[in-house]
């Protein structure tokens, strides 16, 4: 027990000085007997923490046991063994001796555990084979596709990170591969209540509906493709058409817009003719119907980006434009894929507007030559060359604003001159 220097510890009688331990020696309690005074006696030397070194000597580990003596010499040094009691002297040496057992016991303890685990982990290793790194190989549906330099589109956008450049060529792939899953027929022969018009009535109030509440036009197109995936699956009545127009527009809204609609909007612009209830019901049953995959590839995605090939205007972009929006109505033209018929569009636009014709590198990025292209293009210019219908005048009122370069009151090329751009490639 610690005590002032040049003092003796004063004791009852028959008590005893508490030993020191290695485990508990910062813990002891000292006795009320105990006091150290607030001064050094006159003549001792001055007051220090003579027994700093016994009190922390379980923190000191001595790993070589034939050291103690001089651990000792250095400690008995630094504590002035004239000052300290014989008891003190005697705790001192009982304390080195047992930290220095209980520190070769833990190295000895730390060097089997070590040993053990060293055979546990041998094993392991042996066992270990790694593949050589000539072996791995990566699988041919990872690997980049080789582009031809003069074919070459997205480089140019290799800073801007919102255009994907690295991937576009693989997406717009697939999406095309994924058209195969989603091929039409004509599906009005299977609707007894249904015709091409009534069909036709409603893509019209579609476009006027996506003009009035300013959506995308990838809304438009994907509402009509969910319409004519639903109808071609399930038996619809005539009153029930324009439900399912706005529904699936609703669902398109929440595909592709940042900020859709509201189902109150979209009862509103149908004059309130439909229940909440009804509506919420019809989406669930068009959700179901088509296994809730409504990512559907659609014609103006493959129009845009095969725009881009051939570095087109905006007014060349907006003539091809309202030649795939005027498809729309089309019921003979719902059975051609998405990228067939962006392509025939984009076509007709060039050649209407004496740019040329279906290029090495539109063949390369669209995967079609101008024979693939040919018979869609001739569909597409008996459509527009038509008398106008008088009930179906959204997409030409829209397409006639200079907003959209008055696309609608360009005439059509002449039949001659196409022809012979279809057979000159």
């Amino acid at each position: 027990m610690p005590f002032t220097r040049g003092k003796k510890p004063t004791t009852r009688a028959g008590s005893k000085i508490p030993k020191l331990s290695a485990t508990s020696a910062e813990n002891q309690e000292e006795g009320p007997q105990v006091k150290r005074s607030s001064s050094p006696p006159h003549g001792a030397p001055k007051k220090r923490t003579a027994f700093i070194d016994i009190t922390n000597a379980h923190k000191v580990q001595f790993s070589i046991p034939g050291k103690k003596k001089e651990a000792g010499k250095k400690t008995e040094k630094k504590t002035s063994v004239t000052s300290v009691s014989a008891k003190s002297r005697t705790n001192l040496k009982k304390l080195l001796s047992a930290s220095s057992e209980e520190t070769d016991r833990e190295k000895t303890d730390s060097e089997e555990d070590e040993n053990s685990s060293k055979d546990e982990t041998a094993p392991v290793e042996e066992l270990v084979n790694p593949v050589p790194p000539a072996v791995r190989e990566v699988p041919a549906h990872l690997r980049k596709q080789h582009i031809p330099q003069e074919f070459d589109i997205d480089s140019e956008n290799s800073e801007d990170c919102y255009m994907c450049p690295e991937y576009a060529k693989d997406i717009f792939d697939y999406l095309k591969r994924r058209e195969e899953k989603f091929v039409l027929t004509n599906y009005m022969t299977r609707q007894p209540s249904l015709n091409a018009e009534m069909r036709a009535i409603l893509i019209d109030w579609l476009v006027e509906v996506q003009e009035n509440f300013e959506l995308y036009h990838e809304t438009l197109y994907l509402a009509v493709t969910m319409a004519d995936h639903f109808l071609s699956k399930t038996v619809v009545l005539r009153e029930m058409l324009q439900l399912v127009g706005s529904t699936t527009m609703l669902l398109a809204s929440k595909f592709e817009e940042r900020s859709p609609p509201c189902v109150d909007d979209f009862l509103y612009i149908c004059d309130d003719a439909y229940k909440r209830e009804e509506l919420i019901a019809m989406e669930a049953n068009i959700l179901r119907t088509l296994s809730f995959d409504i990512n559907i590839p659609i014609p103006y995605r493959f129009l845009r980006r095969y725009s881009k090939c051939v570095n087109a205007g905006m007014d060349t972009l907006t003539l091809a434009r309202y030649y795939c929006e005027m498809s729309l109505m089309e019921m003979d033209l719902v059975t051609e894929r998405g990228s067939l018929l962006a392509s025939a569009c984009l076509l007709l636009a060039l050649v209407t507007k004496d740019l040329g014709g279906w290029s090495p590198i539109l063949q390369f990025h669209s995967g079609y030559q101008t024979s693939d292209v040919a018979p869609v293009v001739r569909k597409l210019y008996f459509m527009l060359l038509a008398p106008p219908d008088d009930k179906l005048k959204a997409i030409r009122s829209k397409y006639s604003h200079k907003v959209f370069f008055e696309s609608a009151c360009l005439p059509l090329v002449d039949i001659d001159v196409l022809e012979k751009a279809l057979a000159s490639q």
